[in-house]
């Protein structure tokens, strides 16, 4: 199979041990990764070749990160070196009522201060058929959204299928410009898009018909996002597919999850799962999407293809970490109505 790449930052991660609260901390945990790499992550797990692009310093910590995705499997030949800085993020862990917070540390990092022309597109596209990037690197700085620009030119000039997840991050945007002008253009190239009800709304003014969630307290039901999935291919003809996961939020600890994928014609929607005792959320998307594009690409049944990206997400929140570690055949198993968590021996 040609490989896949993704695009987008890699940053450090701390959190205080356990649930402990950031003013209880003496000492932080560290992980590495973001929302592409983790996607990476997922599609070098379940074996297929894939090239992770992006902006490091060339300091120990850049070269620490490095060091996460090569062990992973991840391809990082066409890593680029420059600034002073790897971005930072916090992650203080919730449970039960108390949400999970998230304190950004990335401006001027490495990749925020990345410009047009640092990467040579056509020489990462060579021998692959798909690209990924999700809607964190352009909300970064007007460089990275450039960069990202020509990286979705080049890949729809040279035939290969992109993808986006929408992941809107209300705390990135904050350089001066509104996420439609920037966003529209970029998801226009998108044959795969994923996102939830508030990444259309914010990103585009999109919302389920007849609904107000926020207004109303309600979860978005797969039939209420149909009416979203219809007005995203109405304004991004070339979307082949659009997509979202339904996350039930019945507390940090305990949530259920679902997806559901719309192709024009018809809506498929997964199994729920009930998720009743989350490790770390964090990165339940990018698993989603790792497993959605192993799943498009491996499968000829959309609807298995969906089933996976779900079952392998669900198994996603049991691990510690941004990036998903579970195997093809953990998530075959559970796909199969296997979730009784019994010992292998």
């Amino acid at each position: 199979m040609k490989k896949i790449v993704t695009f987008g930052e890699i940053m450090l991660r701390l959190a205080p041990k356990e649930n402990l609260r950031f003013s209880q901390a003496s000492e932080f945990n560290v992980i590495y990764g973001g929302g592409e790499s983790n996607v990476a992550v997922s599609l070098a797990n379940y074996g297929l070749p894939v090239e992770f692009v992006t902006r490091l310093p060339k300091n120990d910590i850049g070269e620490c990160a490095l060091m996460e995705m090569r062990k992973r499997n991840v391809g990082t030949n066409h890593v680029v070196f420059g600034g002073d800085r790897l971005g930072i993020y916090f992650l203080e862990t919730g449970a039960v009522s108390r949400g999970s917070k998230v304190v950004y540390d990335r401006a001027h990092s490495a990749m925020a201060e990345i410009e047009p022309g640092t990467i040579d597109w056509k020489s990462v596209f060579k021998d692959a058929h798909w690209f990924h990037w999700t809607g964190i690197t352009p909300a970064i700085s007007q460089g990275a959204a450039d960069t990202c620009l020509e990286a979705v030119k080049m890949a729809s000039e040279m035939g290969l299928t992109i993808s986006t997840d929408l992941n809107y991050r209300a705390k990135l945007w904050n350089y001066g410009v509104e996420p439609e002008t920037i966003m529209t253009p970029l998801v226009s190239y998108c044959d795969v898009i994923l996102g939830n009800e508030e990444d259309a709304h914010k990103h585009f003014g999109i919302h389920p018909k007849g609904l107000d969630v926020h207004k109303d307290g309600k979860d978005v039901t797969a039939e209420a996002f149909l009416s979203v999935c219809e007005q995203m291919m109405e304004k991004f003809p070339r979307a082949k597919k659009v997509i979202t996961t339904l996350r039930g939020s019945i507390s940090a600890s305990h949530n259920t999850w679902a997806g559901v994928m719309y192709d024009g014609q018809k809506m498929y929607k997964s199994p729920t799962y009930q998720i009743t005792h989350i490790v770390d959320r964090v990165g339940g998307g990018d698993s989603f999407m790792g497993g959605l594009i192993y799943g498009l690409n491996t499968y000829e049944d959309d609807q298995k293809a969906l089933n996976f990206a779900v079952a392998a997400s669900c198994l996603k929140h049991t691990i510690y970490g941004d990036a998903n570690l579970a195997t093809i055949a953990e998530v075959e198993k559970l796909m199969e109505g296997d979730a009784s968590g019994r010992v292998a021996r």
